[in-house]
């Protein structure tokens, strides 16, 4: 009996040292990665925000809103030109994606108007809703030049006047929350300005 009790504790602390030795392997990879990752991401969410506001030279301010749906607060990069309100790229987000959540960047002119849209992260199914991804195919392109306020952000078959993906109407439906959302949260920011 002794010796199955001893046998039970070296494999508990043979297993308690593979554990901590685990734990601290992952902590470091963490750590090595971390900085690296971060700074993808910011390089990508800089390209992105050039490629919304087209043109634009000058300072971005980051704000944040909470927009009139949703759960989380959108990150506005209102961009200012010679003291003026340029617009701003508004990095939004949905949740009603065939793959779950995704985001994109927008970008605005200072009267609402979409310049731009960029996909910054989805994993919609590959060869239908990625096509939300402009280097797939035209969808995205469909937004520039349009304002919102005129322009409904829905999908043709739900009465808006937006060309779904075909076969992939949930993805173009997802696109089009997250633009509206984008909208929605620049609007409220330059109101919330004027104030």
């Amino acid at each position: 009996m002794a010796g199955k009790e001893s046998s039970l504790w070296k494999m508990c602390l043979v297993l308690t040292v593979i554990s901590i030795a685990a734990a601290a392997g992952l902590a470091a990879v963490y750590e090595v990665t971390k900085k690296p990752i971060e700074e993808s991401q910011n390089r990508k969410r800089a390209e992105a925000i050039n490629k919304v506001l087209p043109g634009f030279a000058g300072t971005t301010e980051t704000v944040k809103v909470m927009p009139p749906t949703g759960k989380d607060s959108v990150t506005l990069n209102m961009a200012y030109a010679d003291g003026q309100l340029f617009g701003a790229a508004v990095e939004t987000y949905t949740d009603k994606g065939f793959g779950g959540a995704f985001t994109l960047m927008v970008g605005f002119d200072s009267e609402g108007k979409i310049l731009g849209t960029e996909v910054l992260s989805a994993s919609e199914t590959p060869g239908l809703g990625d096509k939300i991804n402009a280097d797939k195919s035209d969808f995205s392109k469909q937004f520039a030049g349009k304002n919102p306020a005129e322009f409904q952000l829905k999908v043709k078959k739900d009465g808006g006047d937006v060309d779904a993906i075909t076969a992939a109407t949930i993805s173009s439906r997802a696109y089009c929350d997250a633009v509206d959302r984008a909208y929605q949260s620049f609007m409220k920011a330059k109101e919330e300005s004027h104030e």
